[in-house]
């Protein structure tokens, strides 16, 4: 009977991994033709007085419940500003669900 070895295949080491991940992300970055996946979130526009009417707050109440600024807050419902995505991502978990948020930000505190 021969004696065969099976050779297995190892992982690569976690940071080996990471720096082949990141040579990976520059050469994307750099335009380079590399298999990745790219995953994009479409965060919903807010109209954000509606919403801020809807859960019964004033522009002050609002601002300070949620960390805003209460000039942003008005510059966006005046048209003047648009939130950007962030606050964009905020204002939509606000909208959905206002007391996870008012939560996280008890508990922060």
């Amino acid at each position: 009977m021969k004696n065969t070895r099976t050779m297995k295949r190892h992982k690569a080491s976690g940071p080996s991994r990471i720096i082949a991940s990141l040579r990976e992300a520059v050469d994307w970055a750099e335009g380079k033709d590399v298999p990745v996946r790219v995953t994009t979130v479409n965060v919903p526009s807010i109209d954000v007085r509606a919403m801020r009417k809807r859960l019964g707050l004033s522009q002050a109440a609002f601002a300070a419940k949620f960390g805003f600024q209460p000039a942003t807050l008005r510059n966006w419902e005046q048209g003047r500003t648009r939130p950007d995505g962030p606050a964009r991502v905020l204002l939509t978990v606000i909208a959905r669900h206002p007391e996870a948020v008012e939560d996280a930000l008890r508990k922060a505190s």
